[in-house]
């Protein structure tokens, strides 16, 4: 078993800037990739970005890229999400997950944060 706690969010003008964190417990977590979901009421959970084990390869959406930035530390079994540019179309339910192999579809992950509210204001 993997515990993630979601961590970060709260309420930011646009344009705005704000770091979420996820930490890790239980099992290793260098053996699993992390991702970030997000969900906005009335729709599907979709894919935010995501970064293999060692941290060397990472993947955005088309909706965030240049904006974001995912990191990880190993040694701190910890997993980061920076937001910058922030848009209100960005406010969401943002969730980590963990699994054996990093891709974009919420059914790969095996393991979830509790997710953490992020509203971007216009």
């Amino acid at each position: 078993q993997v515990q993630l706690v979601d961590s970060g969010g709260g309420l930011v003008q646009a344009g705005g800037s704000l770091r979420l964190s996820c930490a890790a417990s239980g099992r290793t977590f260098s053996n699993y990739a992390m991702g970030w979901f997000r969900q906005a009421p009335g729709k599907e959970r979709e894919f935010v970005a995501a970064i293999t084990r060692s941290g060397a390869i990472t993947d955005y959406s088309d909706s965030v890229k240049a904006r974001f930035t995912i990191s990880r530390d190993n040694a701190k079994n910890a997993v980061n999400l920076q937001m910058n540019s922030l848009k209100p179309e960005d406010t969401a339910v943002y969730y980590c997950a963990a699994a054996l192999v990093a891709g974009r579809r919420p059914n790969r992950y095996d393991y979830w944060g509790q997710g953490t509210q992020v509203t971007v204001s216009s």
